[in-house]
């Protein structure tokens, strides 16, 4: 399987790209293409989906955003496209906040999203996208009581960084008592206000 690729852009439109890496050029379905430009060279994350009748490359920004598109394409009758589409709309920390605060009315408004596959998408999904498991005695994390810490690494694992995890367990102090799933949702609420400029 092909995980990811480094190449050149050769040419690219709304929703694919095509990369030359070593004389051969890759299409890729890609949701960041207003992100891009000729000639550039950028790695993309890939997954190739084979069914009976099409073979095409999905490509992504991090791992962690493929990540969450194999767990969008696990959910029953929620395709690639589909699952690209939301990406390229909505971004990931607007679908997992969705998700795990269980905003079906959000994820209507997502393409291709109707209100059977919003609730299916919430029920096989909620507390399931952020691994806690991961401990690491370096990281600023372990400053914060159990379940604070396991949130921010679970934060840290959906490529959240630095500054952003700072001021996340910052505010997350501030309210004690809560478990690690309500600790997530609570930051990713306070990530998404940070990123369009509220507090």
């Amino acid at each position: 399987m092909i995980a990811f690729i480094k190449g050149c852009v050769v040419s690219y439109t709304t929703d694919s790209v095509v990369l030359d890496h070593n004389g051969m050029g890759w299409q890729i379905s890609y949701p960041h293409c207003d992100k891009i430009s000729l000639n550039q060279e950028i790695t993309i994350h890939t997954y190739m989906h084979i069914s009976e009748n099409d073979m095409s490359l999905y490509g992504f920004e991090s791992d962690q955003e493929k990540q969450l598109f194999l767990r969008l394409i696990s959910v029953k009758g929620l395709g690639p496209k589909t699952a690209m589409n939301m990406l390229g709309r909505a971004g990931s920390s607007s679908i997992i906040q969705a998700i795990e605060t269980g905003d079906v009315a959000a994820l209507k408004k997502m393409p291709g999203i109707g209100a059977k596959s919003a609730s299916q998408i919430v029920l096989d999904l909620k507390g399931r996208l952020v691994t806690t498991e991961i401990h690491s005695t370096d990281h600023p994390a372990s400053a914060y009581p159990a379940e604070i810490a396991d949130a921010l690494e679970g934060l840290k694992n959906l490529g959240y960084k630095g500054n952003e995890l700072t001021a996340v367990g910052n505010m997350l102090k501030e309210k004690p008592g809560l478990s690690v799933g309500e600790y997530v949702r609570l930051g990713l609420q306070y990530l998404s206000r940070l990123q369009k400029g509220g507090r």
